[in-house]
């Protein structure tokens, strides 16, 4: 499975954003201030397990249908990702 530019382009931000936190914190900045900062990039980060998540089982449901193949397993695999991402 290929991921798009625009998905990398997220993980970049939110790699930027955790720079930033650090950053922060070596500057001795408010906890609420670096509080924010994290939970703006958990978030983010759960948005992109999301899509990740979403787009893969698209893609293996696809695949499957075309070679006739069942999907109760990949069913099975999407949701326990989905649990583990929690």
């Amino acid at each position: 499975m290929e991921y798009d530019a625009a998905l990398k382009n997220r993980l970049k931000r939110i790699e930027g954003q955790v720079r930033s936190v650090l950053r922060m914190m070596e500057e001795e900045k408010e906890c609420s201030e670096i509080v924010t900062q994290m939970s703006a990039a958990r978030n983010a980060l759960d948005r992109v397990i999301g899509l990740v998540v979403s787009a893969n089982l698209e893609y293996c449901i696809r695949n499957q249908v075309k070679g006739n193949g069942g999907t109760d397993e990949l069913i099975e695999e999407a949701v326990n990702l989905l649990v583990k991402s929690r």
